[in-house]
């Protein structure tokens, strides 16, 4: 099957050999891991993981393509290919019991975050061990930034929450094929959540999280105001370590969950 058809789905596939390799190694040693493969394409990864990795399983949205690799890696026992949704798929049913996986892919722009949410919740439920990921390097940029910095919002609040992120490298648009108009960039994520450390319950600091970066030009306050909490409420539950006039991209995750927990102890709290 010629790697120059229209993709169906906004596929780009990887071509150049050298980067194949980095990629698979960046996931270290799986020769007693399960892996889990998101859109594998014409296979340019899985053929690199399947000998390396104790169980691969690969999930493919496109019929076509999952038929194509189902047929390549026919005598690999250790290889499953799901033809399927990603995000329809129930990640903890493809994890054998007591087991951690590990997640490798090239994800599609236009489901990165909902992708990356559904791997944050397969990391809290002690599903996941590690992801290597490739994706849209402004993308990944936002994940990795740093509090203070223009990136930073709540993509990389809610990343980092749930995971340490490495950014490992970015690769030129002459990497795949067809080549795409961006640059893509391979992060490499350890799901580590912090809400045990920060003393803060999963659901309710996402929400905090979604209120506080609301809008990007408004303050931290006026973010909680315009999610109805009162003035008096704020008042008495801001930390001093946070000056009045703070915007929430200033801000790194250990005050924001200090002042989510004082919110939290107040009648017009959470």
């Amino acid at each position: 099957m010629s790697n120059k058809r229209k993709p169906k789905f906004g596929q780009n596939f990887l071509v150049d050999d050298n980067v194949r390799h980095a990629i698979v190694d960046a996931l270290g040693d799986i020769s007693n891991r399960t892996v889990l493969e998101i859109g594998p394409g014409h296979g340019a990864i899985t053929s690199l993981l399947a000998p390396r990795a104790q169980r691969l399983i690969a999930l493919e949205l496109d019929h076509s393509l999952a038929a194509e690799l189902t047929f390549k890696f026919r005598e690999q026992p250790n290889v499953t290919i799901v033809q399927g949704d990603v995000l329809e798929t129930d990640l903890a049913a493809l994890v054998p019991e007591g087991a951690t996986a590990d997640v490798i892919g090239n994800l599609p722009y236009y489901i990165t975050s909902d992708i990356l949410l559904q791997l944050f919740a397969a990391g809290r439920a002690g599903l996941l061990t590690r992801a290597v990921l490739m994706m849209q390097r402004e993308v990944a940029d936002r994940l990795s930034a740093s509090p203070g910095v223009k990136e930073y919002g709540l993509l990389a609040a809610t990343t980092q929450v749930n995971a340490e992120v490495d950014n490992l490298f970015t690769l030129p648009p002459s990497a795949f094929n067809p080549p795409p108009d961006v640059f893509s960039t391979v992060l490499r994520l350890h799901f580590a959540p912090r809400f045990e450390e920060l003393q803060v319950d999963p659901t309710g600091f996402d929400s905090f999280l979604k209120q506080i970066f609301a809008q990007k030009r408004k303050t931290l306050h006026n973010n909680l105001r315009a999610a109805n909490y009162d003035p008096e409420t704020l008042a008495a539950a801001w930390p001093a370590e946070i000056p009045p006039q703070a915007r929430a991209e200033s801000l790194a995750l250990e005050p924001l969950a200090t002042l989510y927990r004082a919110l939290t102890q107040h009648p017009r709290g959470l």
